[in-house]
């Protein structure tokens, strides 16, 4: 299911957001400043972000800089109670894509964020395709040609995580913090039990390897 994260200090907005945005099948994460999206960002799968200019602690154009530094290929949504001409132009320097001035309509918020999700591709193609192996983050299945093989969904999120870089070495304490959560209170040796399960799992498996790094982390790694 695609994830908006939905940044915005005003409750009323957020709620109204959330409710069009839930009732077109979205799932929903929220946030009531910059501090905490960037929080949320960071343990979790985010599709796209909907941000308000004027919040404490890390204000819009802060939270804008900081996730397109993070993520190039990140849809961004700007709202904001003005609409004045200089205010779009910062907000488009610093990488946002789309810009919507309070009051709006819901329904065009809504229209907006399915445009981007379809410029960026997010949504029912979001697969990652590496030789005879598929993983189709929709369905959370992998597709070993035409065999199909659900995973439990920290195996899944894990393995979709290394894959769509190969190449780049992650940290135990990256991978806890992006897909269990800066909150987690476990041993960061989960993840060398996740990987070990996945190994076994893709054993017979001649299209792909996750290499350890030793002293640094995990890697993931096509074969050719």
């Amino acid at each position: 299911m695609t994830t908006i994260l939905v940044a915005d200090d005003d409750a009323n907005i957020r709620e109204l957001v959330c409710l069009f945005l839930r009732n077109d099948g979205f799932e929903i994460a929220e946030a009531v400043d910059g501090k905490e999206a960037l929080a949320i960002y960071a343990s979790r799968q985010i599709d796209l972000v909907i941000l308000d200019i004027m919040m404490p602690i890390m204000d819009g154009w802060a939270l804008c800089k900081e996730l397109r530094k993070a993520n190039l290929d990140l849809p961004l949504l700007m709202l904001t109670a003005r609409g004045e001409t200089w205010e779009k132009v910062k907000g488009f320097e610093l990488g946002t894509d789309d810009y919507l001035t309070k009051p709006f309509d819901p329904l065009e918020m809504l229209a907006r964020v399915k445009a981007l999700l379809k410029r960026y591709k997010v949504g029912s193609t979001q697969m990652i395709r590496f030789g005879s192996v598929t993983l189709d983050r929709q369905s959370y299945k992998v597709l070993l040609g035409e065999d199909s093989l659900t995973l439990p969904l920290k195996e899944f999120e894990l393995l979709y995580k290394l894959a769509g870089t190969p190449g780049q070495v992650y940290t135990r304490e990256q991978l806890i913090e992006q897909i269990w959560g800066i909150d987690y209170a476990g041993d960061d040796r989960t993840i060398d039990v996740h990987i070990k399960r996945l190994r076994e799992r893709f054993a017979a498996t001649p299209d792909f390897r996750i290499e350890t790094v030793r002293g640094l982390g995990y890697r993931f790694e096509v074969n050719e």
